[in-house]
């Protein structure tokens, strides 16, 4: 029979013999008293790293979630990884948890599982094949059902923000007007010299959709500031 046992910020694996259950409660008091727990094919399976409140609960980031962040990250290294790519997967969960605590306030759009599928899939695409998209799952034991859960995660925090942000977000003519002329022509003029220009109509479209898009991140970048200093983030281990 295993248990799992956290002992200071290590998370252990432990392999117990068939015993009676209150030999197992007293190891567990032994712990908490600051007796290390003497246990058979012990092994260190994870570490706690972080953990973030945001009003609604106490979410905890370990490891592993780090590993995983940089397996569905091409070609971000998975051996030994550098500390800035640990502490960048860091404050970008982090992020993320203030978010779906945030979402959680709210009605929740659940996904649905095609969503969750036809998520997968996409994701997958930004690999080389599928087989190497597979091996690098494997290799930070990232299973089948975790990854579908950590799409849906992704998936509810996009039905947020766009319930919150992009539902409201407007952009007037003169908005339009004035990125066209001050921004749009001088980029394009500088990337295709000697080619016509897209007149302002041709144009419309995709000058709304980056004013939109911008619009969203600040309004994002904002709601995360507000978010991160009403939050409680306790570092547990540096990575």
């Amino acid at each position: 029979m295993e248990h799992i046992i956290r002992l200071g910020s290590k998370i252990f694996l432990c392999a117990f013999a068939p015993l009676r259950e209150k030999f197992l409660l007293v190891l567990l008091t032994l712990t908490f008293l600051g007796f290390a727990p003497e246990c058979s094919a012990q092994q260190v399976v994870d570490k706690m790293v972080a953990t973030v409140n945001a009003g609604v609960r106490t979410d905890l980031i370990t490891y592993s979630d780090l590993l995983w962040q940089l397996a569905l990250q091409p070609n971000t290294v998975l051996d030994n990884p550098a500390s800035a790519d640990l502490n960048r997967a860091l404050r970008l969960l982090i992020d993320q948890r203030l978010i779906l605590q945030e979402a959680e306030k709210l009605p929740t759009i659940v996904p649905t599982q095609k969503e969750v599928g036809d998520a997968r899939d996409e994701l997958a695409r930004n690999f080389a094949s599928p087989l190497e998209f597979q091996q690098r799952l494997q290799r930070v034991g990232l299973t089948s059902e975790k990854l579908d859960e950590i799409i849906e995660q992704r998936l509810k925090m996009g039905k947020y923000l766009d319930f919150r942000f992009r539902n409201f977000v407007v952009i007037s003519q003169k908005e339009i007007a004035d990125y066209y002329r001050q921004v749009y022509v001088p980029r394009f003029q500088s990337r295709f010299p000697g080619r016509i220009v897209p007149s302002l109509e041709q144009s419309r479209d995709e000058v709304e959709k980056t004013l939109m898009e911008a619009k969203i991140e600040s309004d994002t970048d904002a709601f995360l500031d507000t978010a991160r200093e009403r939050a409680e983030v306790v570092m547990l281990n540096g990575v």
